[in-house]
């Protein structure tokens, strides 16, 4: 499977200290009954789409990790509808080279653990500005299409088969 280019090099002054984050994120599938997906463009790498994502704080749950990403990049509280889905999806990718710095030195991959919450309809969006420019509600087939990761994109691709398990 095959990535977006990588995105434009980072300016010093907006980089994040060395070595802060942990190589270890969640991704957040956030879909209506009628399958529906949410879509966010980063602002650190325009026309690029994607769901929530974050990396876990040391000592966080998993679990945790998600809801805290979707309540700070969309303003949406996973506990006010059901509490995010564990898929039971991990993903291994290279992390782009524009964004190691992020990371303690050395570190080249990410495990991206797959997290999903049903909502019954488009709910308010609140944006973190610094991280999404807009967002979108789109039918799976689009949003699949949409997104420039390929993690992101094969998770969406099996949203109608588990949405239907979830529901029965």
């Amino acid at each position: 499977m095959t990535q977006a280019d990588p995105p434009p090099p980072v300016a010093p002054d907006e980089r994040e200290p060395r070595g802060t984050k942990l190589p270890v994120s969640t991704l957040v599938l956030v879909y209506t009954k009628d399958l529906r997906v949410l879509l966010l463009e980063r602002a650190d790498f325009p026309d690029h789409w994607q769901s929530v994502t974050g990396s876990q704080e040391p000592g966080e749950r998993l679990e945790a990790t998600a809801a805290r990403e979707l309540l700070e990049e969309t303003g949406i509280d996973a506990a006010q509808h059901g509490g995010v889905l564990d898929w039971g999806i991990t993903n291994e990718y290279e992390i782009f080279p524009q964004w190691r710095h992020r990371y303690a030195p050395g570190t080249t991959h990410n495990t991206e653990h797959v997290f999903a919450l049903p909502v019954p309809a488009p709910v308010p969006v609140t944006l973190a500005p610094r991280e999404h420019l807009q967002y979108a509600w789109l039918p799976w087939p689009e949003a699949a299409a949409r997104c420039f990761s390929w993690s992101n994109r094969d998770a969406i691709l099996q949203l109608p088969e588990r949405a239907a398990r979830e529901e029965a």
